[in-house]
């Protein structure tokens, strides 16, 4: 169940995602549940994997923007990550990134 002591648990900084809200818990959490339910995780895992660093940086990008302002700090924080490496459009091996980021987004969608 999605509640603001589960986000909690999943180390979610709800004090700054509710601040943002305006304090209006239920309005943060639809927001939430509208960023977990977005495709761009899996648009950016196919972009990555298809070698489009490109399409990657665009999707990462917007993922960071999303999932900060709902401050979902474990699953933002691989996304930040990503999205620097693929703003510079280093051919990496960006499987242990993309790994993390399913791992986390996997936990938070467990609340959905």
């Amino acid at each position: 169940m999605l509640t603001i002591d589960n986000l909690k648990s999943l180390g979610a900084n709800t004090d700054e995602g509710l601040a943002r809200c305006l304090g209006k818990e239920d309005f943060y959490l639809r927001m939430v549940s509208m960023a977990l339910a977005d495709n761009g995780f899996e648009k950016l895992r196919e972009a990555v994997t298809g070698g489009d660093l490109n399409e990657g940086f665009e999707r990462a990008h917007a993922l960071k923007g999303v999932l900060s302002n709902v401050a979902l700090t474990t699953l933002a924080d691989p996304i930040a990550e990503i999205t620097e490496e693929l703003r510079a459009r280093n051919e990496i091996d960006y499987s242990g990134l993309l790994d993390r980021i399913d791992e986390e987004l996997q936990k938070y969608r467990a609340l959905l």
